[in-house]
């Protein structure tokens, strides 16, 4: 059997769920129930019985690395995969693509992202053995979430015929972000499953995909990986000299959609309690819903006031007294109260601290 590396991909500032979340410290490094544990360490969890933290990739920006290593010590520290600047998840997931398939070309790479939250961690790992399996036929595997509505905010993937691998389905193409009633004819032919971001590929078989779809980036990602078996820090100079002229481009479009049309991607199926955590009205919902790890932290108090979520960072306690579906949000510099149905609206908050200066709220 083919050996299982992870990748984690952990960018991004996530300022829709301000004030939480900021610059240098993303939503990823926070806790937001009642688990102690940060959006990280529970993907780390999660994944620690699928494969060892000398296997484990984590892809993010280095004024993060500190924090990251702080959260999960068991990371070897050549692990650590620091890009100088944000160019979305293709350069990222094909960087350690890069770097494992140098190492161990018939590995087998498995890429979650460091700030989702799946609350039942049994269902996930069954269908990450199931996509390991189906990678190693050659086919690229996404893991596909059974739909529970109409989303709009997700993209969504199209299946097709059994591959006689557990419930492993063909891929035949990958949809945007569909209007409402399109999104409600997805979700009623049974057709479609929501694509949650997270891969299981061969690494030679990722990297033939960027080497054909995306030349000018394979070659950039082939110089860094051959140096890293040698010198980590050369190819981490390397690395600030090549990243800047990288195309900024998602996995899903450098990669995964052009594959599809070959027939060369699969999904399998999956109904995890997955969320991206997208903004608070998702958390709030999450947070209500029964089995949840976004269960109400320990320092907060809702009396009569159904769909609210509360949390605290600072660990002061915080008491919601007869205010329906509604968002509060404790830090120790800022504080943030919103009706649910406004959860969008936190960008604009954003926006009017930045115009005021205050870059110690971002």
């Amino acid at each position: 059997m083919s050996s299982f590396y992870a990748c984690i991909p952990a960018g991004g500032s996530g300022t829709r769920l301000w004030p939480l979340s900021r610059r240098d410290a993303p939503k990823f490094l926070h806790r937001l129930g009642s688990d102690e544990r940060s959006l990280l360490q529970l993907t780390m969890a999660r994944i620690e019985p699928l494969v060892d933290p000398a296997q484990t990739f984590i892809v993010c920006g280095g004024a993060h690395v500190a924090a990251i290593a702080r959260q999960i010590p068991q990371l070897p520290g050549e692990n650590f995969l620091v890009e100088p600047g944000p160019r979305n998840s293709g350069p990222a997931i094909g960087l350690a693509a890069a770097v494992i398939e140098a190492r161990e070309p018939d590995a087998i790479i498995g890429s979650f992202p460091a700030d989702h939250l799946i609350s039942v961690g049994d269902a996930f790992r069954s269908a990450v053995r199931t996509a390991i399996r189906v990678a190693q036929t050659g086919k690229l595997v996404t893991l596909g979430i059974t739909p529970t509505r109409p989303e709009t905010g997700y993209g969504y993937i199209k299946c097709g015929p059994s591959l006689g691998i557990d419930n492993a389905l063909e891929v035949l193409s990958f949809k945007e972000k569909p209007a409402r009633e399109v999104a409600e004819q997805y979700v009623l032919s049974g057709e479609y499953v929501w694509n949650a971001g997270m891969f299981v590929c061969r690494a030679r078989d990722v990297m033939d995909q960027i080497r054909q779809r995306a030349p000018e980036l394979a070659d950039g990602l082939m110089r860094i990986a051959k140096l890293w078996l040698t010198d980590n820090a050369a190819a981490h100079d390397l690395l600030g000299e090549i990243w800047p002229g990288l195309p900024s481009i998602s996995f899903d479009h450098a990669v995964m959609e052009g594959a599809a049309d070959d027939g060369r991607v699969a999904t399998v199926p999956c109904d995890m309690g997955w969320s991206d955590i997208g903004d608070w009205d998702t958390v709030a919902e999450m947070g209500i819903a029964e089995g949840s790890r976004l269960a109400q932290p320990k320092e907060t108090l809702l009396i009569d006031s159904p769909g609210s979520f509360a949390t605290s960072a600072s660990g002061r306690a915080v008491t919601v007294i007869g205010v329906p579906d509604v968002v509060v949000v404790e830090t120790s510099t800022a504080i943030l109260v919103a009706r649910r149905s406004d959860a969008q609206r936190v960008k604009e908050a954003v926006e009017e601290w930045t115009s005021r200066g205050r870059d110690d709220l971002l």
